[in-house]
């Protein structure tokens, strides 16, 4: 009988947010809790445990997990408490092991360690030693790394952006780790790519970014290819490994891993232009939301707090008040300090607060006088997953025409969630600013008469250059002129 571990450890960080993740940010699944959690979920372990469950013959033994919002990078003495738990949790059961499946995201980070989740399977196979088949799962936004390839024999990647296929993900990493079992010998090819992209064109279902996936998903449906994929990285995740890569996986063939991943790294490279933001400033959002017959998305995905931001940017908020917007706006905002004094006072008391800036200092703070209309525990369930959002206290608070939801803890802003939480129906405001790069289609754009990326500051600006990478191989597109691309492939058998 097969015996299968399972473990996952899944953050993605910006780099450029100034605050430090900790411990205390993750939550923690221990043994038999972690298939709990992720049984009949729409998760990567989820879609993982469905085809496991189909085998009549498999044992599994769940391990380790640990799932942290996306934030700043981790202190590194909380990743090393990670990582200690971790592998007490692995040990075990590592010489009886058949297999191990593995979910990471790619774009974890620490304040010390540039790598974390190469080394947790650095260390994951001092445990199991060279012959153990492991298989991770990848976000598209991950930034596989060549220690990450040592210590690993396949993997799955995320095909949707934005994210949709978490359990079909898992399932194509769990039908992966069966076939090894039974015989498959994969070989991995990488062919990294200098380029970074964002903007309209990354979105898989209309964009030229959909050309590449599709390519992937051909590819993995043709004889001897086990698994492929083109990951565009977290350009905000500064790294030495960050960049575009083409990934493909083939059953023992080394040649035919080779060819597709430099077909599919230089198709990728020429479209490279194409994908970029189309960025609009704050000026002319504020200028020609009027125009609009219809509710305006203000996208303010330099403060996604999905993506590692810290949520706490009040730019659009101040621009729209300063120049006397006179429409209905609706914003999140992630500030403490504001929904604590809006507790002190009580309902339908009027306070002035200071607003935004408590994190992020790049943010000036902004005084207002509000009215508090409600007050929240922050726990209700994603509209994406119908997953559980801890946004700690939060505090609905009006001043004129402004509606602002304030939380106390960082959650991510990427549907409609906190709104409906609230009882507030986005579609009855004029502007609704939202703090994330791309939504579902129909959470927001299907109604929306208008939605301006608007070109605001912010740890996660798709305005690349303004963000300082410092750590990461240069020359880089779009960071630096005149990049050029020799493709070649690197070989993980």
């Amino acid at each position: 009988m097969p015996r299968i571990l399972i473990a996952e450890c899944k953050q993605e960080i910006s780099s450029f947010n100034p605050q430090i993740g900790t411990y205390d940010n993750f939550t923690i699944n221990r043994g038999p809790e972690l298939t709990a959690y992720h049984q009949g979920k729409e998760t990567e372990l989820g879609g993982a445990l469905d085809v496991f469950a189909k085998e009549e013959d498999i044992e599994i033994f769940p391990t380790y997990g640990a799932r942290g919002p996306s934030a700043g990078p981790l202190a590194q003495k909380d990743f090393e408490r990670i990582t200690a738990e971790f592998l007490h949790a692995v040990k075990p059961h590592a010489e009886e092991a058949d297999g191990f499946l593995f979910v990471l995201h790619g774009a974890m980070g620490c304040t010390e360690e540039l790598d974390p989740e190469g080394y947790l399977l650095q260390e994951v196979r001092k445990l199991t030693g060279d012959n153990l088949p492991i298989i991770i799962t990848q976000d598209l936004h991950g930034i596989l790394t060549a220690r990450m390839l040592e210590h690993s024999n396949g993997l799955a990647i995320y095909h949707t952006y934005p994210h949709v296929d978490f359990a079909d993900t898992g399932a194509r990493a769990a039908r992966l780790l069966l076939k090894i079992l039974n015989g498959a010998e994969p070989v991995v090819a990488r062919v990294r790519v200098p380029a970074l992209v964002r903007g309209d064109e990354l979105i898989t279902a209309s964009g030229i970014y959909g050309q590449s996936i599709r390519y992937a998903q051909t590819l993995e449906e043709q004889q001897g290819i086990l698994a492929a994929g083109m990951m565009i990285g977290n350009p905000f995740t500064d790294v030495p490994e960050l960049c575009s890569q083409a990934i493909v996986v083939a059953d023992t063939d080394e040649d035919l891993a080779r060819s597709e991943a430099l077909q599919m790294a230089s198709d990728f490279w020429e479209r490279r232009e194409q994908m970029q933001p189309a960025l609009v400033s704050i000026e002319d959002a504020i200028a020609q939301a009027p125009d609009h017959d219809g509710p305006v998305i203000f996208t303010d995905a330099a403060d996604a707090p999905s993506s590692g931001a810290t949520g706490d940017s009040n730019s659009l908020i101040q621009a729209l008040h300063e120049r006397g917007y006179k429409g209905k706006v609706l914003a999140p905002l992630v500030d403490a300090a504001a929904v604590f004094m809006a507790y002190d006072a009580g309902l339908g008391d009027r306070i002035s607060v200071v607003l935004g800036g408590s994190l992020d200092s790049r943010f000036p703070p902004l005084d207002l006088e509000v009215e508090v209309m409600q007050l929240g525990d922050g726990e209700y369930l994603s509209e994406s997953w119908n997953t559980p959002e801890h946004a700690g206290h939060t505090a609905v608070l009006k001043s004129d025409n402004f509606t602002i939801i304030c939380v106390s803890q960082s959650v991510r802003f990427i549907d409609r969630s906190v709104f409906i939480a609230h009882d507030i129906d986005a579609k009855n405001y004029d502007i609704i600013v939202v703090k994330s790069p791309h939504c579902q289609w129909h959470f927001f754009d299907e109604w929306a008469a208008a939605n301006f990326n608007v070109d605001a500051p912010g740890s996660t600006s798709a305005n690349l250059q303004t963000l300082g990478h410092s750590i990461c191989q240069r020359p880089i597109f779009p960071l630096d002129d005149d990049v050029s691309f020799d493709p070649t492939a690197e070989i993980y058998a």
